[in-house]
């Protein structure tokens, strides 16, 4: 005789909001740093062989993989950076603790959220931008 279980009871009753998104992608972001790692390892191990080996590493880092893979690298950074940021200053506990958390319609750590997420992508654009002006000769 079959059992009818209900679902986890998270499917049905949470909504997403932003602290869910960031913790989904500080994790994210982390693993991705760990792989960009294998990239700037290449980069160093590249720069000590000598120029045919370097040659390689920067066909790879200016083809458009391989400047996506930057880019994503370069945001994973910023955003880990910043999200660890918004850890210490919600450390300190100004507006995150029950008292003040349950009676507000809108927590300040929802605030701070969309904050890093949209500092974090407008630092990337502005890094890139700099680095974009600065390969033109600018």
């Amino acid at each position: 005789m079959p059992v009818h279980r209900r679902l986890s009871p998270h499917l049905g009753i949470y909504r997403w909001r932003v602290n869910m998104l960031q913790s989904t992608l500080h994790r994210l972001t982390g693993l991705f740093l760990c792989a960009g790692v294998l990239l700037v390892s290449w980069g160093a191990i590249a720069a000590a062989y000598g120029k045919p080996a370097w040659d390689d590493y920067v066909g790879f880092c200016t083809n458009p993989i391989g400047i996506l893979l930057m880019i994503g690298w370069s945001w994973s950074l910023l955003f880990h950076l910043c999200n660890g940021v918004q850890h210490l200053v919600h450390d300190a506990a100004r507006n995150y603790g029950p008292p003040v958390r349950d009676l507000m319609s809108m927590p300040v750590y929802w605030a701070t959220g969309w904050f890093v997420v949209v500092v974090s992508a407008l630092a990337t654009l502005l890094l890139w931008a700099v680095l974009g002006l600065r390969m033109a000769g600018r």
